[in-house]
This record gives structure tokens, sequence and C-alpha cells, in this order.
């Protein structure tokens, strides 16, 4: 799955839908695992996209996971993502899901099929017991315990934060230093423009980049709990201070590269990495592309800084990757003590990717910015989740379908605030 978390896709055929349902109630009379011992091997599913994960696996267990491997050989299957959720709500129904699959967060929410079906692990209580619950980043746990209303269903394996990256050649060429307000932040785009430099870009096309700003300019003037607020019903979007935040976006809109809504992603992010722009919005996954050389232009001229009055970062923590808790026994949880040890360091050595876990072998190879990044991950108290991380599939796309219109002032703030939150009431 992305690690982006761009827009959910549309959930699977009502038919599949209406099957699955009868399985997951216990239709397919399969023997339960868990009478037999559980798990003989440790089998992992994920989507035949995420070619990172398998790589990891495939270098723990001839290294650092070797006891576990022999205890509990590792197996991976790979399924296209379009097609995942309804595998896994099929397997589920059958008794017949492996060891660690990517789910959906529906599925393993504590109120989804698959939990209340037994088949999700609370990793917060195995962690416990297994000694490690403290390998697990504050950040990270802060993460997965408001995506699924304070339990801990999902390993990990992924872990970025999103903030703007920034050109630190043009911020010391116009004299301008890193904003620590949104009202500095707005004033460095005005004298970037004055001068003839570009001080966004984001993608048109791509609407998420643009909504994703919303989301930080909510927590920054509304605090940590904004967006928590909508979802439990203590607060709409339609509400003065939401919209107001929304026009708020709509007045930097102005400092936004020309033609955004028919910019690409692709072509965003080369206007940031040839220098062509000031800043971007954007999660950490981008230091891929600020570490080849064969796109980046700008050399060490990327730095990294939080959206002004957040406290912490907006983050992500990747694909959901549940465990079956039919399966669960010793063998499992070695692997897991290994990966909670282990996984973070090699991610990120291996790799250059961020992960939930700790860092617990230092990495003297990486390139600055990514080791700056790396300490700020570290350090975080907390984060909050992007714009959209509560919301429903369909608010999901409705927001990132008009977040152009919203920031060019074709769909009006409160228009824009207003659909989001019909959009919400509906499905709620």
């Amino acid at each position: 799955m992305d690690i982006r978390m761009m827009p959910r896709r549309a959930s699977v055929p009502i038919a599949i839908a209406a099957l699955t349902s009868l399985l997951l109630a216990g239709c397919s009379g399969k023997d339960d695992p868990a009478a037999a011992g559980g798990a003989k091997e440790f089998s992992v599913l994920v989507t035949t996209e995420n070619t990172q994960t398998g790589a990891m696996f495939d270098d723990l267990k001839a290294n650092q996971c070797s006891d576990a491997q022999k205890a509990l050989p590792y197996t991976l299957s790979q399924t296209p993502s379009s097609e995942m959720q309804a595998k896994v709500q099929l397997l589920g129904g059958q008794n017949a899901l492996p060891v660690l699959y990517a789910g959906t967060q529906s599925l393993i929410a504590p109120k989804g099929d698959l939990q209340a079906s037994g088949q999700v692990l609370d990793l917060k209580e195995t962690f416990q017991k297994l000694g490690v619950l403290d390998q697990v980043t504050p950040a990270a746990q802060s993460v997965i315990e408001q995506l699924y209303a304070g339990s801990f269903p999902t390993v990990p394996l992924q872990f970025n934060i999103e903030g703007i990256f920034y050109n630190k050649k043009i911020f010391a060429d116009h004299n301008i230093a890193i904003p620590t307000t949104l009202d500095e932040l707005q004033a460095a785009a005005v004298k970037l423009k004055a001068e003839g430099v570009t001080p966004f870009v984001a993608s048109g096309k791509t609407g998420w980049t643009i909504s994703r700003w919303l989301g930080a300019i909510l927590y920054s003037q509304l605090g940590p709990d904004a967006l928590q607020k909508v979802k439990d019903k203590k607060a709409k979007l339609t509400d003065p201070q939401y919209v107001a935040a929304a026009q708020k976006l709509q007045e930097l809109g102005k400092y936004f590269i020309d033609g955004i809504t028919n910019l690409d992603y692709d072509t965003m992010n080369a206007q940031m990495l040839n220098g062509s722009a000031a800043m971007m919005y954007m999660g950490t996954w981008f230091l891929a592309a600020v570490n080849d050389p064969k796109q980046n232009k700008v050399g060490d001229n990327i730095g990294f800084f939080g959206v002004p009055g957040i406290k912490g970062y907006p983050a992500n923590v990747g694909s959901p990757n549940a465990i079956n808790a039919k399966l669960y026994n010793d063998g499992v949880g070695s692997w897991l003590t290994c990966i909670a040890k282990n996984w973070g360091s090699e991610s990120l050595k291996k790799q250059g990717t961020f992960s939930g876990f700790k860092v617990n072998t230092p990495v003297d190879t990486l390139p600055p910015l990514t080791s700056d990044i790396q300490k700020k991950i570290d350090s975080a108290p907390a984060s909050v989740l992007w714009f959209e991380g509560l919301f429903t599939p369909k608010a999901n796309n409705d927001s990132s379908a008009n977040a152009a219109p919203l920031l060019t002032g074709a769909m009006s703030a409160k228009d824009f605030m207003t659909l989001i939150q019909s959009d919400l009431d509906a499905e709620s």
C-alpha cells in the first residue's frame, strides 16, 4: 500500500462484501487454528506493490532473526492492492489468515469484522508481555492509538512525518529564517513572491498535497484535537473557526505555483528538486527522491521543518499490518520481539526508510537530512493525524478532488467544509 496515504479506494463490490460477511459470521466450518497450537510458520501477506517488507524479512531471517526463523520459518505471499481487502475478508471468514497480514483500517479497527472474529492481536498488550513496548517510538504509538480509538492493532513497519521541505539556499539568499508562526510563514511567502521566487508548490491533480495543508493549519490554530473533535461530533467542519482555517489556506493560495490545477505529482516534486520553488508540504517518503542524485539537482540545499504551531508532526504508519490472534504462539512472539528490536535500524540502514520502532544501532552513513529527520522523529513526544486520517472514504475522496478549487478560490471555504461535513454526516 502506498505510504503516502492517498485517498482510499472504493469498497469491494456489494456481492463480495455480503458473501464475506457470512463467512466472517462463522459459516465456513473450517477448524480454528488456535486449537492446533497456533502458527506452524511465520506467514506474511502484503501487497504486490510493497517490495520493502519482503526484502526486510529476507534480510532479518538471515541475520538478526535467524533464531526466530529456525523456530518458525518465514513465508511470504502477495496480492495486488486493489484485491487485498476482498482477499483478507475471504481468508478471515475461512479462518485462513496468515500470521501477519496487510489489512485495512476498517477491518482491524475495534468495531471491525476481524476484531469481532478474534483475528486481530492486541499489540500493546503483547509488546508489554514481550518486554519490547519501549521499542515503539512515542510518535508512532500516538498515531496508532488515534487512528484506532485507543487500541494498538497494527505493527508499525513504516512511519512518516509530514512537514515543509524548503530550499536552504533560497532562504539564505533572501534572508529568511525558518518561520515559527503561521504569520511568519505567510510573511516569508509574501517576500519571496515579491522577489520573483515561487514560495510554495503542490499538485492540483493530486489533491491531498493541498488538503494536508488544511489539516496542518487546523492543528496550528485549534490544537492537536481539532479533527478528533469532529470525529467525536463535538465540533463540525462548518463551525466558524474551522471555516476560518480553510479561508487561511485560500489566503496562502496566492503564493502557490502558477498553474497548480493542472500540475501533476512528479512535476511538483521536480519543482522542489530543481530549485524552482522554495517550499513544499510533504511526507518524509520524499527523502527517497531527495537522496537520489539523478532527481535532486540542488544537493544538500533541501531542509525540513515542522508546520509552525504544531506540537509534533502530522504522521502516518503506512499500511495496516495486523497479527492474527488465533495463530499467536511463542514462535510468533519471538519474531515480534526481533522485529521490535531490529526493524528500525535495519530499515533505515538498508532502505533509508523510517519505521515506528527505535533505531537501536546507529546508522553512520545516512545523508544529513535523513539523519536530521530521524532525530526529529525520535524526539517527537506525540503526533497528530493527517487531514483525512479520520474521514470516511467519500469524505476522503471529495477532500482530494476539491482541494485545488478551494486553494484557488474557485470553491468557497464554506462550501468546501460543508461538502466534507455532509459526507461525514451521511456515513456516520
